[in-house]
């Protein structure tokens, strides 16, 4: 119970200065006059002031409340190394039975773990949830059990009570970290690439000067290199390939560290050709001829060297070919000496003539064998005996001329392996009449290498082929122009010589037989492409080394697709019969792991606003004292709490001082009294 005098004014508070100042005016002149009932009339005027202010006695009937203390627990990746996961449940256990046995006390547990997407640890964000909950007015203390490091400082809320750090960890704890400091998402390929990297020891390191470093591609053997640690150190890599390769940095475990997640670093860089050349030999003019140099000049990465040749077959005029054209094309310097600095050949309705000697289409060949790319558009001349299949080139053709042309109408179709094949697949049309027909085809047949495209009668119309380190492609048509002009509908004659090129180049995204995964945070999206469609399981070996089996699901014809969240970060290995890769989850340096070494220098300046305390729970866990509001909360192995002796108010009961019948009869008799005072004085 608690009893106190309000006062709830019958009228605004500044007409009741207002009456009481006109009452005080005409006491003072009642004074001045020397009227004898002035102390009556006086109080009479004070007595109607008191009853406008209409006093009361106000009873509340209060319930109190406990105190409440907010114990947060850090459970995030840093605090849960060597023994400080033990340290923190064991202090928190400790503290709350102590807060429990405290009269009118509650204890919050408040459990605080790693942030979503590498945000760290989110303790001030924890707190604040916690202080959005529960009345500030209840809140006695809020005690953090932590390493110190937390990644939302700037959200840390003013603090309702004394705010205390246990630190976890040991005096003598010392860690070795790798760090990344710069490293491109790209690089161009065949060209060395810097990487920057510095080795680093926190807190009571041993004091050495060097340490080992290795470095891995794709999984591959390391190279090993000793660096200065505290320096960084500039190192070049050169990508072995397009497309993503997954790079390992490591730095041994060193005896005593607190920990080696962090003595290695996964990063994925992209590798691109810098500039692609491609080498277009054309027979003749002709329609298709500008097709393909368009698809060639309209990628800026592209540089083309065009050859063609202008004199029509049915043309004998004796004039010799090196005097046809305005400047001598460098024939020997381009087939000869210079033909391995081309990514791709391209002959298109090439027949031969002697312009190119059987030497230079031998060179050709053994390019080929040796890694290189030739792409033939046939026309009819394919089918005669100028054939470039009747030249030495023919030895790496996937197909072979039967020497008749087909002249008829007919619609390309993606057969059952071009569904499949990367470079097809997709490709056919959604319903009939999609695509426009074609009106030649060179009749062919297939010695080796994947048909996947056919015409005419089912005819091999598209082969491809790999030749020893090298690919060959015969288109069996030179019409594929009638698509880019959009003929009868017209077709995706851009984005197939496109695919195909690119197929050509040993694009990593066009490999018929390939597994790769997409990661996103520590889930990888894992894709296996195959023609043969026999795919088992895929094998996932996590950077621990525990292997795990992960079934494949057929998402597109030859494309088989799966989701997998790792439980760990770091590089993965995937397998699937004799394919395999390596891909990396998580960042490359977790923000977790980049400080190790517990330390709540952080945390100082929110602890010292309400003058708590930071201990370090090596030396035991610390008593719980009551401390009064503005004094110090913290000692030699204590801290302090402040009780807030809330309450809940149950009811609440008044009653007037004055009630109305009484201050109107006081009212009446002084103001008699007053009047029959000043009659007896005149009297």
């Amino acid at each position: 119970m608690s009893g106190e005098v309000i006062f709830d004014p019958l009228v605004p508070l500044w007409l009741l200065i207002a009456l009481a100042a006109i009452a005080f005016a005409a006491s003072s002149l009642a004074v001045w006059k020397n009227m004898a009932g002035w102390p009556w009339r006086a109080l009479a005027g004070l007595l109607i002031l008191l009853a406008i202010a209409n006093p009361a006695w106000q009873v509340e009937n209060r319930a109190p409340l406990s105190d409440i203390v907010l114990l947060l627990e850090d459970q995030s990746a840093s605090n849960r190394l060597d023994t400080r996961a033990d340290q923190t449940t064991s202090a928190a256990d400790s503290l709350a039975a102590e807060l429990a046995d405290r009269p009118n006390t509650e204890v919050r547990r408040i459990t605080v773990g790693d942030g979503q997407e590498d945000t760290g640890t989110q303790l001030m964000s924890a707190l604040n949830e916690a202080l959005a909950e529960e009345p500030r007015a209840r809140i006695a203390g809020i005690i953090a059990l932590t390493d110190g490091h937390t990644h939302d400082i700037e959200r840390a809320p003013e603090m309702p009570a004394p705010f205390h750090v246990l630190l976890t960890g040991k005096p003598l704890d010392w860690d070795r970290r790798l760090i990344v400091e710069n490293a491109p998402a790209f690089a161009i390929l065949g060209e060395p690439v810097t990487l920057s990297i510095r080795v680093e020891d926190m807190g009571a390191a041993p004091g050495a000067t060097r340490a080992p470093i290795s470095i891995s591609v794709d999984g591959g053997p390391p190279q090993d290199y000793m660096i200065d640690i505290g320096r960084t150190v500039e190192l070049p890599l050169t990508l072995p390939h397009g497309g993503r390769n997954v790079i390992r940095f490591a730095v041994p475990p060193a005896s005593g560290e607190v920990t080696d997640r962090n003595n290695s670093a996964v990063l994925q860089i992209n590798g691109v050709r810098d500039r692609l050349r491609v080498l277009l030999v054309s027979g003749e003019p002709h329609p298709g001829g500008r097709t393909w140099r368009n698809l060639l000049k309209s990628d800026s990465s592209v540089d083309l060297v065009h050859f063609t040749i202008l004199r029509p077959p049915e043309k004998q005029d004796g004039v010799p070919v090196d005097e046809l054209s305005l400047i001598a094309f460098p024939t020997r310097e381009l087939f000869l000496e210079k033909i391995d600095d081309f990514d791709l050949i391209i002959f298109d309705r090439y027949r031969r003539r002697g312009i190119l000697p059987n030497v230079y289409l031998e060179n050709v060949r053994d390019y080929v064998k040796r890694g290189g790319t030739v792409l033939v558009a046939a026309g009819k001349e394919f089918a005669s005996a100028e054939s470039l299949f009747r030249s030495p080139l023919g030895e790496v053709m996937p197909a072979r001329p039967t020497a008749r042309v087909v002249e008829e109408g007919y619609k390309p179709t993606v057969t059952e392996l071009g569904q499949r094949h990367p470079v097809t697949a997709g490709l056919a049309p959604s319903g009939e009449g999609d695509w426009g027909r074609w009106l030649r085809q060179i009749e062919v047949t297939a010695r080796s290498g994947n048909v996947v495209m056919s015409g005419a009668d089912g005819r091999p119309l598209l082969v491809l082929d790999r030749v020893e380190e090298g690919r060959v492609a015969l288109l069996a048509s030179d019409q594929a122009w009638l698509w880019d002009r959009g003929f009868e509908g017209g077709g995706p004659q851009l984005e197939l010589l496109r695919r195909l090129a690119h197929w050509m180049l040993k694009e990593p995204e066009l490999e018929e037989e390939a597994i790769w995964a997409e990661p996103v945070g520590q889930t990888m999206k894992i894709i296996r492409r195959s023609l043969t469609g026999n795919v088992g399981d895929v094998t996932i070996e996590t950077p621990s080394g525990e292997k795990i089996l992960v079934p494949l699901k057929e998402a597109s014809p030859g494309q088989y697709e799966t989701t997998w969240t790792g439980p760990e970060i770091g590089l993965y290995r995937l397998t699937e019969g004799n394919r395999s890769a390596v891909v990396g989850l998580g960042p490359a340096a977790p923000k977790e792991f980049e400080e190790t070494i517990a330390s709540a220098e952080l945390l100082e300046p929110t602890v010292d606003s309400q003058r708590g305390g930071i201990l370090p729970l090596s030396q035991g866990v610390p008593g719980i004292r009551t401390i009064r509001e503005g004094r110090p909360a913290a000692g030699r192995n204590w801290i302090g709490i402040t009780p807030r002796a809330a309450f809940e108010t149950r009811d609440i009961t008044r009653r007037p001082f004055l009630p109305a019948w009484l201050a109107l009869l006081l009212v009446s008799g002084l103001i008699l009294a007053g009047w029959l005072r000043e009659g007896r004085s005149s009297a």
